[in-house]
């Protein structure tokens, strides 16, 4: 993009306030989370599946509104195979009283159209407790890998502001998850696949700080008079137009797996939209202002 062909953006200089705006939606995420919470769904808090079948082809959507009344709360509702829907609930009751209040709800919304269950399953709260830690331990996992990696890469200090961009953008994106649950009008359920989402979100922040650490690598061996403050400000202008790019041909594919992607995929691309806007910023306004900061509070350390 010939617009950020020779940029020239103070972004160092002005990092004080990029952390003011960072530190104002991380306290405003910590806030919604200890108080609102997350919606979590019965992947990890348990609950009752079932696939039925009908005599004609129902639409997800269509039958998750007609047993939101019917159940007192909105399923999860996906397309299973030809004319089979699969509903999944965590209301409380009999698995028997739940069944059949799933089949009247959906014969009274569409009539002539003979749901009969076809499978019944339980998620235990047992197997939901291990799915959560399974999905914390390869969070944290992957987070230990990438530090590892960077450390070898390039120092520790790159590994300590690519966690640092990792963390930020992770927990905002929580954050907004929970400030929004109920307020939107699709799902914002934690499950499989938005913990497959945040772990896509921690890729792709990662390939955009890791970009912009590489020219600083560069450019420490190629302008060695140039305080560093002022040669990670020329890193992070040289690969703008490489982000901006990046960033916008992914957010179109997203948008568009979004919009017309259906009602299931909703959620995971609502979080992966929010994932590359916040990760492209962390990757300008935190990972590289981070390295910034360790490398003048040593030198300062050095000094006295």
């Amino acid at each position: 993009m010939r617009l950020f062909e020779n940029a020239n953006f103070q972004f160092i200089s002005n990092r004080r306030t990029a952390y003011i705006i960072s530190a104002v939606l991380i306290i405003l995420s910590l806030g919604s989370l200890m108080t609102r919470g997350l919606e979590l769904g019965i992947d990890f808090q348990g609950g009752m599946e079932f696939v039925v079948e009908s005599s004609s082809q129902l639409g997800a959507v269509a039958v998750r509104g007609a047993l939101a009344s019917a159940l007192g709360q909105e399923p999860e509702v996906k397309s299973f195979g030809e004319n089979q829907i699969l509903v999944r609930t965590s209301v409380e009751g009999e698995i028997s009283d739940v069944q059949q209040r799933i089949l009247d709800g959906i014969a009274s919304a569409f009539p002539g159209s003979n749901p009969t269950t076809v499978k019944t399953d339980i998620v235990g709260p047992r197997f939901a407790k291990d799915l959560m830690q399974g999905a914390i331990y390869s969070i944290f996992g992957s987070l230990l890998v990438i530090f590892v990696y960077i450390l070898i890469r390039f120092e520790w200090r790159f590994g300590v502001g690519a966690i640092t961009a990792i963390f930020h953008d992770v927990l905002i994106t929580l954050g907004v998850f929970s400030i929004l649950q109920g307020l939107l009008p699709f799902s914002l359920q934690i499950d499989q696949t938005i913990i497959a989402a945040f772990l896509t979100i921690v890729g792709y922040s990662l390939n955009d700080t890791v970009v912009v650490f590489d020219r600083i690598r560069e450019y420490s061996n190629l302008f060695k008079t140039e305080t560093y403050d002022s040669l990670v400000n020329r890193s992070i202008n040289n690969t703008l137009s490489r982000t901006i790019v990046t960033s916008g041909t992914t957010l179109l594919v997203v948008a568009v797996l979004f919009i017309f992607g259906g009602e299931v995929l909703r959620g995971f691309a609502f979080a992966l939209i929010l994932g590359i806007g916040i990760g492209t910023y962390s990757s300008v306004f935190v990972a590289s202002p981070v390295v910034v900061e360790l490398r003048e509070r040593a030198a300062a350390g050095r000094r006295f």
